[in-house]
C-alpha cells in the first residue's frame, strides 16, 4: 500500500478503533486494514472513514512475502517500486449482485485514480490484481514488479543492452554475437509473446525502450498472496446494521423485528440521557441554592459581631493610636524615679508626660533633709560594716526575666 500510508500512526496494546478513528482525520487517513486471528480463522477487515462501510473476509489462504521471494529464481524487488502506488487491476467484478458492485468500490477507492491520457508511464512499478471467482465466492489477490523490455533484438543483443557483456573468447567476430547468440543458455531467453508485447505511447525507462517501439511487459510477483471470502458488510465503522452476510440469511419479517428492536433501544437510550441531563441540572441548582444560602447566613453572622452591617469601621481615633507605646513609656520613667530617684532627661522619654508634683509635696531629697538630724561639724556618719544590704546604699536589681514578666524593659544606661 505505500506510499499513501499512515506511517506516523503508531498503534499500542491499549488503543481502541475509536482512539484510531479520532486520529485518522488530521492524517489523512481514508481506510483501515485490520488483520485479526482467532483460534479456529484469520479475518481481514476493510473499513471506510468516517462512516463506513466495513467489509468482513475470511483469509483462507496466505503466502508471506519472504516465501514467495524465496521460491523465485530472479526476483526483481527494491525500494524505487514503493515511490508510487501500485496499478490496480479488477478481474471479473460483473453483475453478480450489490456485494460484488460494493467490493470492487471499496478496492478501487483504496488506490488513486488513474487519467490514462495523462499518466506517466515510469510512475507505474508495480500491479496489483484482484480476482474474483463466481463459483467459489472467492478472492485471488496477488502482487507484481512490472519491468519492461524492448522485443525483436537477438539474446545476444539484449545481453549487451543489459550490460552483461557475455565470454567471447570463441567467437571469430562480434557479428557471430549478433545474429545468432552464440554461447548464450535458453534460460536466458524469455518467453515474450502476443499476450505481453505492446507499442510503447512514450518512452520507458530502460534500454531499448523507445516511443513508438514494440516491448514486451514482464510481471514479477513479489507477494504476498491471499485467497479471500467475504463474510459480512456492516454500515458503520466496525458496529452497525448488517448489510449482507454469507452464511446467515433472513426474512422481511425477522428484518423488521430487528429494525424495530433497535429502534425501541435507541428511544429507551435517548430517554435515560436526558433524565440524566434533568437530574444534573437539579443538582446545580440545589447546589448553587445552597451556596447562596450559606453565603447569606456568614454575611448575616459578620454583621451580628459588628453590631450594624451598615455603618462604616472608622477604624481607631487618631488620638489613641499611640496610647499604648505611651503608656509604656510612663511606666518606664516611673520605674526610673522610683530606682534612681531624679527625674530622667527629656530626651529619655519624649512621649511619656512629665510628672508634675502636686503643690507642697516635698521631694525625696527635701524629705531627707528635714528627716536628718543636725549634725556639728565635727561629728561624721558611721560607716556601715560589710556589704550594703538591699534598700539601704544602692537601688534594688531585679533580673531581664523579672523586668519581661512585669511588661518592661530596663532603662536605658545614661550616655556619659
Amino acid at each position: 500500500m505505500e506510499p499513501l500510508t499512515a506511517t506516523r500512526l503508531q498503534i499500542r496494546k491499549k488503543n481502541t478503533l475509536k482512539d484510531c478513528v479520532a486520529v485518522a482525520g488530521p492524517l489523512g487517513v481514508t481506510h483501515f486494514l485490520i488483520l485479526s486471528k482467532t483460534e479456529t480463522n484469520i479475518y481481514f477487515k476493510l473499513m471506510r472513514l468516517p462512516g463506513g462501510p466495513t467489509l468482513t473476509f475470511r483469509i483462507n489462504k496466505y503466502t508471506l512475502v519472504r516465501d514467495v521471494v524465496s521460491s523465485l529464481r530472479r526476483h526483481r524487488m527494491h525500494e524505487q517500486q514503493f515511490a508510487h502506488p501500485p496499478l490496480l487491476v479488477l478481474n471479473s467484478f460483473g453483475p453478480h449482485g450489490m456485494q460484488v458492485k460494493l467490493m470492487a468500490t471499496m478496492f478501487q477507492n483504496l488506490f488513486p485514480s488513474i487519467n490514462v491520457h495523462k499518466v506517466n508511464l515510469n510512475t507505474i512499478k508495480r500491479c496489483l490484481l484482484i480476482n474474483y471467482n463466481p463459483d467459489s465466492q472467492e478472492l485471488d489477490f496477488r502482487h507484481y514488479s512490472i519491468k519492461v523490455v524492448p522485443v525483436g533484438a537477438s539474446r545476444g543483443m539484449k545481453k549487451l543492452l543489459q550490460e552483461k557483456f557475455p565470454n567471447m573468447s570463441r567467437l571469430q567476430d562480434i557479428s557471430e554475437l549478433l545474429a545468432t547468440g552464440a554461447g548464450l543458455s535458453e534460460s536466458e531467453a524469455e518467453p515474450d509473446g502476443e499476450h505481453n508485447i505492446t507499442e510503447l505511447p512514450q518512452a520507458v525507462a530502460g534500454r531499448g525502450n523507445m516511443r513508438a517501439q514494440q516491448s514486451a511487459v514482464r510481471l514479477t510477483e513479489i507477494g504476498p498472496r491471499m485467497t479471500l471470502q467475504l463474510i459480512k458488510i456492516q454500515e458503520g465503522v466496525g458496529e452497525g446494521n448488517v448489510l449482507f452476510h454469507s452464511f446467515v440469511h433472513k426474512t422481511e419479517e425477522e428484518l423488521q423485528a430487528i429494525l424495530a428492536a433497535k429502534e425501541e433501544k435507541l428511544q429507551l437510550k435517548a430517554q435515560r440521557q436526558a433524565q440524566q441531563a434533568q437530574n444534573v441540572q437539579r443538582k446545580r441548582e440545589k447546589r448553587e441554592a445552597h451556596r447562596k444560602k450559606s453565603l447569606a447566613g456568614i454575611k448575616r453572622a459578620r454583621a451580628e459581631a459588628s453590631g450594624d452591617s451598615d455603618a462604616e469601621d472608622p477604624g481607631a481615633p487618631p488620638e489613641t493610636e499611640g496610647s499604648g507605646q505611651r503608656e509604656e513609656e510612663e511606666d518606664e520613667a516611673e520605674y526610673f524615679r522610683q530606682a534612681v530617684g531624679e527625674e530622667p532627661d527629656e530626651d529619655m522619654f519624649p512621649k511619656a508626660a512629665k510628672r508634675r508634683w502636686p503643690a507642697g509635696a516635698l521631694g525625696k531629697k527635701q524629705r531627707g533633709r528635714e528627716q536628718r538630724p543636725d549634725r556639728s561639724v565635727g561629728q561624721r556618719r558611721p560607716k556601715a560594716k560589710g556589704r550594703p544590704q538591699r534598700g539601704q546604699g544602692q537601688p534594688e536589681r531585679r533580673g531581664a526575666a523579672w523586668e519581661h514578666r512585669r511588661g518592661r524593659a530596663r532603662p536605658p544606661k545614661k550616655a556619659v
